[in-house]
């Protein structure tokens, strides 16, 4: 396969050269770099590389051109290269145009002029583009998944090796004529499905997410038999935990039951997180705090469900499903929150054919040319709505209030309302779903009059808030009436009495249990928002710290 490319655009000749040098310099043993010097020059080099059916990573524009902007230019690239990041050069003065392309052409990122030194001002930022072109665009993989589009089980393993980074090749065995000869070659069925065949050449028949783990070498099981912290959910607060943990010198396991990044991992885009004005996707996100966790020598337990926890004198033991455990001095409770289920007729038959909760980043574009309705109007829906818009023909937001403003971020909001393919319908809600196999229609019901409506759609994504996932820690841990984790000086009562056993004050983010703190979103009071559960993965590690030193 041909090289991707990287294509540069400015108009001095002299600067022209000098950035396709430095990227040479740099990723020319992977990626072929083309210059132009006009945006004229540089659309027409992508067309003709559109016409050779050949890769384009990044385009580079200068801002300051004439005849033509960066800005302009780049504008028109989604239509020849639609995958290629959108890096704009600009001048200081140039920051308010910067910024208007973000909102309005999707810039991936701008970069001021000069770069030099290269290794500290141009490096990093190609890097991080280039490493997200990558992952979103594999050239090759030897892992291949043979099953049913509306098969629960299929999908569930094609959405783990998704948010896990695995590349995989799809064969659906109603679509594709391969799908059957691969299934022969196999010595398989339609009835096996679905079948998962692994570069080692194994044939996985109907396999758990704990069997594709395995076979694809990731680790599934604890190599130490003793940790300072053991850490529970690797979604913001556990990563931001694992992070100071194992930069910090404790040896330190993270066990997570599905992927990286938790419910913030499927987010398409976060827009508010500090220090990225491009905003950046839950995926992302997960992707680059693994990776710094892992750097510092945090081990990573993946596809195992926690579903114990006892003490055992100073040690915390965790018992995972199927019969192994963990055993650590501390534990930090970071599991996040469980999707609440939608309550209407037909949910259960067809969860997991054309029903979801919650939608990836990634998987929007399997709605292409379809009519999708979402069900909620908080931000998760919001950015899952316009990330479906993408690619879907109609997308319905379907909304119990009478204003997205109510729930929604303002930003999110005039972006619903000035897409031309999104409807949002108020005051209502789902009474039933139904089809033949999967979801092709949805009872609504108007609030207020009770009227009923049976319309058609391709799929259902729901989006209508969640609760704690801690029902698996047992009495020994208080929690709230909703199942949120009470800590620190919430322990004590009104009446004076208390649910701590020590003569000590509980630290801040402890539970009932000595060693045990609970960080993110099933810690009540806690705040719901990625920033604070980030802070508070960080605060749960510095009173881990505080807890080993007095025991």
């Amino acid at each position: 396969m041909a090289k991707p490319t990287i294509v540069t655009v400015d108009d001095d000749e002299s600067v022209s050269h000098a950035i396709a040098r430095d990227l040479r310099d740099r990723y020319g043993d992977d990626y072929r770099v083309v210059r132009a010097t006009s945006g004229a020059d540089g659309l027409e080099v992508l067309r003709r590389l559109a016409l050779r059916g050949q890769p384009v990573a990044l385009v580079a524009a200068d801002e300051r051109m004439p005849g033509m902007t960066g800005t302009q230019m780049l504008a028109q690239v989604r239509d020849l290269a639609p995958t290629a990041k959108l890096l704009l050069l600009t001048a200081y003065a140039d920051m308010e145009v910067a910024i208007a392309g973000i909102n309005e052409i999707g810039l991936d990122q701008f970069l001021m002029k000069p770069w030099d030194p290269p290794a500290d001002r141009l490096y990093p930022a190609v890097d991080d583009l280039l490493d997200d072109w990558s992952r979103a665009n594999p050239d090759h993989s030897d892992v291949r998944v043979i099953g049913h589009r509306w098969s629960d089980r299929t999908h569930d393993l094609k959405t783990f090796l998704a948010r896990n980074h695995i590349a995989y090749q799809w064969y659906d065995v109603e679509l594709d004529a391969d799908a059957e000869r691969l299934l022969g070659l196999a010595g398989a069925t339609a009835d096996d499905t679905p079948v998962v065949l692994t570069p080692s050449g194994d044939t996985l028949r109907a396999p758990t997410t704990l069997d594709v783990a395995t076979a694809l070498g990731l680790r599934t099981q604890a190599e130490q038999p003793l940790y300072d912290l053991a850490i529970v959910g690797a979604g913001p607060a556990g990563l931001a935990a694992a992070v100071y943990a194992a930069s910090e010198g404790l040896s330190t396991v993270v066990v997570e039951r599905e992927a990286p990044g938790g419910q913030a991992g499927q987010s398409a885009a976060i827009e508010n997180y500090l220090g990225f004005p491009r905003g950046l996707t839950g995926a992302d996100l997960a992707q680059r705090a693994l990776a710094q966790a892992q750097r510092f020598g945090a081990e990573m337990v993946l596809a195992r469900d926690v579903v114990g926890l006892e003490s055992r004198g100073p040690v915390r033991m965790l018992s995972l499903e199927g019969g192994t455990c963990i055993e650590a001095r501390a534990v930090v409770v970071a599991t996040g929150m469980s999707y609440r289920l939608l309550p209407a007729a037909g949910v259960e038959e067809m969860t997991g054919r054309g029903l979801y909760y919650g939608v990836g980043a990634g998987e929007a574009s399997q709605c292409e040319g379809d009519v999708v309705h979402v069900v909620g109007a908080a931000n998760s829906a919001g950015q899952a709505v316009l990330n479906l818009a993408q690619y879907a023909k109609r997308v319905v937001v379907l909304a119990r209030g009478t204003s997205l403003d109510d729930s929604m971020s303002r930003y999110l909001v005039e972006r619903i309302e000035a897409a031309e393919n999104i409807e949002v319908r108020y005051a209502t809600e789902v009474a039933a779903v139904s089809g033949d196999g999967h979801v092709e229609s949805v009872v609504l019901t108007e609030r207020g009059t009770g009227r009923q409506e049976t319309v058609a759609t391709d799929w259902l994504f729901v989006f209508i808030g969640a609760t704690p996932h801690t029902a698996w820690l047992g009495d020994d841990v208080v929690r709230d009436d909703d199942g949120y984790v009470v800590t620190g000086r919430s322990l004590r009562h009104s009446d004076g009495a208390s649910s701590w056993p020590l003569a000590r004050t509980p630290f801040a983010l402890e539970t009932s249990i000595p060693g045990v703190f609970a960080a993110g979103d099933l810690r009540n009071e806690s705040m719901k928002r990625v920033a604070s559960a980030v802070g508070e993965g960080a605060m749960a590690v510095a009173l881990v710290h505080r807890y080993l030193a007095a025991t």
